[in-house]
């Protein structure tokens, strides 16, 4: 190697790394998947070694591309670090923001929060990304996230804004065609709207309610809008978050006794407190959900 090897040929390898394709990694980086091909390819050719096996099940990593993981993801730390400070600087508030929340939180709590910021500050841009995955504040794949559970990692500056508690519910429509459930066992005799696969979250949060299975679901869905799309519908009773629930006079909370609080929080970077416009943001974020939630 005589020249210094770009960034941008780093960041392509360690996209195709962590995504497991050239197609993967080029929907996150925007790109098409021959300019990223060619990025993989170049940068072999610069460092003199073979990144990756080819086969006709994908791409496989080699030693050489395991050995270089680990350096590749402190670069690609420092120059997310490099961004936020270099975001930071400046006393407009404008520009764009990275927001991650549930798909619940970020349907039915967030749009009128960011609605009124954005008639303040009118040159602010935001970026809503509702997904129930933990988006990653230290890699920078978000800026500002609302969490269900609490941030742990030291670099990030988290604000507690309350709790959102969940429960059993079902349409006046649904209760009106089967029954009011009495008891938990009687929830047998229901139509059940549940999860289809089970994820770490679903498995702790049932731990005392053992009833909650896949197998006694009758309608699985694993999006949370999709769940209370079928609650909405009459289709059954289902887990929903008493908030939403108030606003609508046609759902009804069941089973008092099964109750679930989520504790909720904003969180960011600590490079981004000095940010003008990301500052707006959270500090918007943690008053709307405190007088909305808290």
């Amino acid at each position: 190697m005589t020249t210094a090897i770009p960034w941008d040929l780093y960041r392509s390898f360690l996209a195709v790394l962590q995504e497991g394709s050239l197609s993967g990694a080029a929907r996150a980086l925007g790109l098409t998947q021959p300019t990223l091909g060619r990025q993989v390819a170049a940068l072999e050719q610069q460092l003199g070694v073979a990144l990756f096996t080819r086969s006709q099940t994908g791409l496989a990593a080699t030693d050489a591309a395991t050995a270089l993981r680990g350096h590749i993801e402190a670069m690609h730390s420092i120059a997310a670090s490099l961004e936020r400070v270099a975001g930071g600087l400046g006393e407009n508030v404008r520009g764009a923001v990275r927001v991650s929340a549930s798909e619940v939180m970020g349907i039915e709590w967030l749009p009128p929060i960011l609605a009124r910021l954005r008639q303040t500050h009118p040159e602010l841009e935001i970026e809503l990304v509702l997904s129930n995955r933990v988006q990653d504040l230290v890699q920078r794949e978000v800026d500002i996230a609302v969490r269900m559970t609490p941030p742990r990692q030291d670099v990030l500056l988290a604000t507690r804004v309350g709790s959102v508690t969940v429960g059993l519910h079902a349409h006046r429509d649904y209760l009106a065609r089967k029954g009011e459930p009495a008891s938990v066992a009687e929830l047998a005799q229901h139509d059940l709207i549940g999860f289809d696969l089970e994820i770490p979250f679903i498995r702790a949060a049932g731990k005392g309610f053992a009833q909650w299975r896949r197998e006694a679901f009758a309608l699985r869905c694993d999006s949370d809008l999709g769940q209370l799309a079928l609650l909405r519908a009459a289709a059954g009773i289902g887990f929903c978050q008493h908030g939403v629930a108030r606003r609508d006079a046609q759902l009804q909370a069941l089973l008092p006794q099964i109750s679930i609080a989520l504790p909720t929080w904003v969180a960011m970077h600590t490079d981004l407190r000095n940010s003008p416009r990301c500052k707006v943001v959270f500090d918007a974020l943690a008053s709307g959900l405190r007088a909305l939630i808290g």
